[in-house]
């Protein structure tokens, strides 16, 4: 009795003096969902998010024990006070021009003056950053929608961008408390004429080589959203397999869209036949129609001549018919190449457009590059040319890369922009909206926010013969090796004085036979 004495004592410790507890309800929850867009193009993009909410203010509360969060990012947060965080890799260049507005995710309000940017326009290593980035999600790559996320598969595709976003949130109107807020999104557009063969039909095995099987069992919504807008299942040219069981409509980025919605956790998705592979098939070819433009698209591109001297320049197109609209143009250049600020100009319908807000920060070599902020108004239906002239600096021969002769890529600009909408939203419900929604914050029904990037530019710069220390090498090594092996042959040999000898037998056998003829021997 004695010995069960501790063992009862620690039981009524745990349970408590008024029987056993009641379970808290979780202070963090996981939403995930795939959205499926087929392109005016013909190609097909795909994005996933993962959004983890944890009502937790990890700067003032000592937290130990995490749940969903990732305990790495959480220390990042406490230990930095890190306020938001937005880090994306993307393989590739989004065509604003032939597949609509990009899925991007807008940052929330910020203080200026705690932002860091910085942007590396190309990996110059070759990583593989799936792998841990794949590790931070509760279910890994074991069960839902991240089953799908097959490296093989992502990583040929004509666009891959995956990123982490944290942000806190405010819990209530005032913002007494927060919460934090960790979405990992990934995009990737896939060649339909690839993946189908010659044709635009697509299904999740053809995209992914694999199939939903299960949810993951720690989420609270997992869905997959397939744009639908254009067709329908009354529609005889396409047929969409299995037919959706509900659908959702709402305005996306400035177009009203109806999307088909399949629950994975609504039990009859799955377990009819154990796997959902969804796939669109055409029974009629579609016809080869022009892809509606976009009312902002952006390109940019170098020019001039030799590697002394040459220019920047951006188009910015906004093709509204009637309304314009500005934009908030960043620019962020390498300092070795020297720009030349007073040559800046800015022209829309060949008159000059001033900005009204510039900031300029100079570039200080090797240390920090140069920044150029401007806010830029479009007019109406019109091209708007943002040109800048800029020298090239001659590097020391430590800093270039392996393959100088390839040249040196310089990071794209940056876009951001309020575009005029062509149908009346209405503002978003942040926790019962689909994820997809709430990357595009409205401020009003008139407008809709679009971030975009162009493309990145690859610049030459003066680079040395290095072909020419190899020649001197190569030349001084051979003289080297032929001269210190003729000197070390002579100083390390042994030369020995050979006495001449008696002759040997065919001298004996001539002595024989100048003998017998009366001849003196040799």
């Amino acid at each position: 009795m004695a010995a069960a004495m501790p063992l009862a004592l620690v039981v009524l410790l745990l349970l408590g003096p008024g029987g056993p507890a009641r379970a808290e309800s979780p202070r963090d929850s996981l939403r995930e969902e795939l959205v499926i867009t087929p392109l005016p193009s013909g190609d097909v993009a795909a994005t996933f998010q993962f959004r983890i909410r944890w009502d937790s203010e990890l700067q003032r509360e000592g937290v130990s024990h995490y749940r969903l969060f990732p305990k790495a990012l959480g220390q990042l947060i406490s230990k930095y006070s890190l306020r938001e965080l937005h880090l994306s890799f993307t393989q590739g260049f989004w065509r604003t021009r032939y597949w609509g507005p990009p899925f991007l995710q807008a940052s929330s309000d910020t203080d200026h003056y705690f932002l860091r940017y910085a942007v590396l326009p190309r990996e110059v290593v070759c990583t593989e950053n799936l792998t841990p980035w794949k590790k931070l999600l509760p279910c890994s790559s074991k069960a839902g929608l991240s089953v799908l996320l097959k490296a093989d598969r992502l990583f040929h595709t004509r666009y891959h961008s995956q990123a982490v976003h944290i942000r806190p949130i405010c819990r209530n109107a005032r913002c007494t408390s927060i919460s934090w807020e960790l979405r990992q999104t990934l995009s990737v557009v896939f060649d339909a004429f690839i993946t189908g063969q010659g044709k635009k039909d697509w299904s999740l095995f053809r995209m992914f080589s694999r199939t939903l099987t299960e949810p993951c069992p720690l989420a609270s919504e997992s869905r997959v959203y397939v744009d639908i807008t254009n067709y329908s299942q009354d529609n005889e040219t396409v047929e969409v397999n299995p037919p959706p069981t509900t659908t959702y409509e709402d305005v996306i980025l400035g177009t009203r869209r109806t999307y088909a919605v399949y629950d994975l956790l609504d039990t009859a998705m799955i377990n009819n036949s154990r796997n959902l592979n969804l796939q669109l098939k055409w029974k009629k070819p579609p016809e080869n129609e022009a892809p509606p433009v976009p009312f902002l698209h952006a390109q940019r591109y170098v020019s001039g001549y030799g590697l002394q001297k040459g220019e920047l320049s951006t188009l910015l197109y906004n093709t509204h018919p009637y309304r314009a609209f500005p934009v908030l143009l960043l620019d962020s250049v390498p300092w070795y190449l020297r720009l030349y600020v007073h040559t800046l100009t800015i022209t829309s319908k060949g008159k000059e457009n001033k900005p009204s807000y510039i900031h300029y920060q100079p570039a200080q070599d090797r240390l920090q590059p140069h920044l150029l902020e401007m806010l830029i108004q479009l007019p109406a239906n019109s091209v708007t040319k943002v040109s800048i002239q800029f020298e090239r600096a001659l590097l020391k021969w430590t800093e270039y890369t392996p393959d100088p002769n390839h040249g040196f890529y310089i990071s794209p600009s940056v876009l951001s922009a309020l575009v005029p909408s062509m149908v009346a939203a209405k503002p978003v419900d942040w926790e019962g909206s689909p994820l997809f929604n709430t990357l595009f914050p409205v401020s009003d029904g008139s407008s809709y926010f679009v971030r975009l990037y162009t493309e990145p530019l690859l610049v030459n710069l003066p680079t040395p013969d290095f072909s020419m220390p190899y020649n001197v090498i190569c030349l001084t090594c051979t003289v080297v090796a032929v001269c210190y092996g003729s000197f070390y042959n002579l100083l390390t040999r042994t030369f020995h004085i050979e006495e001449p000898s008696t002759g040997g037998l065919a001298k004996r056998l001539a002595n024989l036979i100048r003998r017998a003829r009366g001849v003196p021997p040799l």
